[in-house]
Parts: C-alpha cells; structure tokens; sequence
C-alpha cells in the first residue's frame, strides 16, 4: 500500500538508492552470523533428491555455461569475503570453508529477494511485481549456482576421504606385514 507519493524522478533514484541499501543489508546480517547456522549438511543447504546431486540446475538451465559470468561476493568482501569462484587450494578444510561460505552466500541471496515488497510503500502498485521480477532475476543465478556447486564440492570431499581411507587401510597393511617379518 502506497503511503509515500513523490515525484516520479524521486520515486524511480528511491527505487536505485532503496535496493543497493537492501541488498548489503542481507549481505552484513549473513556475514556477521556464525557459520554453524550454515551447515552444509542442514535441510536446508543440503542437495534433495530432485536436484539429483546438483546436476538438474545444469540439465534445465545450463549453469556450468554462465556461472562463470556471475560476480564473486567474496572478492568484494576482501577481509571477511571467501572467494568462491574458483578453487586454488583443494585441502580438506578450504574445501569445508566453501561449503559453509556457499550457504552463507546462498541465503544471502534468498535474503536479499524477500524485501521486494518495501517499494510498495512510495511506487504505484505495478512496480512491486517488477521489483519481484528483478529480485528474482538478480539473485536466482547465484542460488542457482551455489546449489549446482555445493554437491559438486561434497563429492570431492567424499573421493578424498576414500581415496584417505585406502592409503591408510594400505599403509597399515604394509606396516602390520613389515612387522610381522
């Protein structure tokens, strides 16, 4: 429900002041909260059958072929950013880092839908669908593709836990057939 009326110049730099301001809002509120509310293994954040291991989002809306064109908040956030875009060190514990720094990044992009609704109060009725529409268009790729990426990331972990596994399954055989000779 309009409530504020201003000119139309006014109303449309409120509009590109308004978002900007909303959008680092959801931004600050998911940095500054402790990553245990973003396990990766939580409902929420963890890959459903549907997502088939992430891969639906590649099937359906080709996310390997533009991800790469999507900006890395992490880069922005130089102090307290974690860079997602892409992986240098592969240890076990950069590679955790990702996953929790990827559902911080995703819900921070669910966050930053949820305000569309504000520009009902100074702009006509119409131009809160299109705040919606731009919302969703803004930050769906980057949910896209946290979800597309998360599972991708949770395997790798798996294998090298394996392949962990083995080598001391291994060792310990050799060294059992060491000692007993």
């Amino acid at each position: 429900m309009r409530v504020i009326f201003l000119p139309d110049v006014l109303t449309i730099i409120l509009c590109f002041l308004v978002w900007p301001v909303l959008q680092v809002t959801a931004v600050l509120i998911c940095l500054y909260l402790p990553d245990r509310y973003f396990s990766p293994d939580s409902f929420f954040f963890r890959a459903h059958r549907f997502e088939k291991e992430g891969r639906i989002y590649d099937s359906v809306f080709r996310v390997s072929r533009w991800k790469h064109l999507l900006p890395d908040g992490g880069a922005i956030l130089k102090k307290r950013g974690f860079k997602k875009k892409k992986i240098k060190d592969h240890s076990k514990e950069n590679l955790n880092r990702f996953l929790v720094e990827s559902a911080r990044g995703e819900i921070t992009h669910w966050l930053a839908i949820l305000p569309f609704w504000v520009f009902g109060f100074f702009t006509p009725p119409r131009v809160i669908w299109y705040m919606f529409v731009y919302a969703l268009l803004v930050n769906l790729p980057c949910i896209i593709a946290q979800r597309y990426n998360r599972p991708r990331v949770l395997n790798l972990l798996n294998r090298m836990e394996h392949k962990n596994q083995i080598n001391y399954f291994v060792k310990s055989e050799v060294t059992a057939h060491e000692t007993n000779n």
